[in-house]
């Protein structure tokens, strides 16, 4: 069986989408397909079992990307073709069966569920490897609990205050994980360095690994950490597709839509609809009930 997988451009979209391509890896275990995504997207799918090729679409002018892919997409034959973009694409090639994502209201995992009718949607997942999981191992401690922070976002209006950040770390540390270390993790490049600076400044205990890992070595280390809290971002969705309890801090963006999705996955929400309206003692409270509900559900 051949499937084409067309999804999105950025990480976040990215992840959340893995829990359809994992639907149809267990349903088709001898099926190869084939993804399409954005650069920033590409290792979400790295270790992805079953994956035949990664096309990288990278944006050019009067959408020439899209055409190079058609030119090469329409000399095959396909069982299946999936588009979580909506574009043209998927009605201009041949396939057996396609299907495609449609504008509705709800969360982004039911949005995407709704394309195969899957109800309740698949979680989303993240795909490491042995050599990832080793590497998470050499860079963790194994004997204290890890508090993960993701200080970074795609733009200012998302960023809770790196003071925040820090005393949250404190109070947890204080009392719900004695003896917690720090973890804060970012992406690549001088903007997403400069977004975590503060909070590296604050903290210098930190384990830093901004900008310093795969995406599925950050995932491998997400796994093994206590707990994550940060902004919403891929990273965020990241961390809940990896399984740690996930606490997501939202201001302006909807979190209705864009919480994360996991088995342990929580939203912080503003009063305001400003990341400035999100006090520390309403985070702590979140996390405080995000672990006590793992524990629970752990034991």
């Amino acid at each position: 069986m051949r499937i084409l997988f067309i999804t999105a451009n950025r990480v976040g979209d990215a992840v959340l989408s893995t829990g359809l391509l994992d639907h149809l890896i267990r349903t088709h275990p001898d099926a190869a397909i084939t993804v399409v995504c954005g650069p920033a997207a590409k290792g979400v799918f790295a270790r992805m079992p079953n994956r035949a090729r990664t096309i990288v679409l990278t944006k050019r002018r009067w959408d020439a990307h899209w055409i190079e892919l058609w030119a090469w997409a329409a000399l095959r034959r396909w069982d299946l073709v999936i588009d979580i973009r909506g574009s043209a694409l998927g009605w201009l090639v041949r396939t057996r069966r396609r299907a495609a994502m449609r504008p509705r209201p709800g969360h982004k995992s039911a949005q995407l569920g709704a394309i195969l009718d899957l109800d309740p949607p698949p979680l989303p997942v993240a795909w490491t490897a042995p050599g990832d999981r080793a590497a998470a191992a050499r860079l963790l401690p194994a004997n204290r609990p890890v508090i993960a922070l993701g200080p970074t976002a795609n733009w200012a209006g998302k960023l809770w205050p790196a003071e925040r950040f820090a005393a949250l770390f404190r109070a947890l540390a204080a009392d719900a994980l004695p003896g917690a270390i720090p973890l804060v993790l970012g992406g690549p490049g001088a903007p997403e360095r400069a977004m975590a600076m503060p909070l590296l400044t604050l903290l210098p205990e930190a384990i830093d690994l901004v900008g310093a890992l795969s995406l599925p070595e950050a995932a491998a280390c997400l796994a093994r950490a206590t707990v994550f809290i940060g902004n919403d971002s891929g990273l965020m969705h990241l961390a809940a597709a990896a399984g740690v309890p996930t606490l997501g801090l939202f201001g302006p963006t909807p979190a209705a839509e864009y919480a994360p999705a996991g088995r342990h996955a929580a939203a912080a929400i503003a009063t305001d609809a400003t990341m400035s309206g999100l006090d520390v003692a309403a985070v702590v409270a979140a996390a405080e009930a995000l672990l006590s509900a793992g524990a629970r559900t752990a034991s």
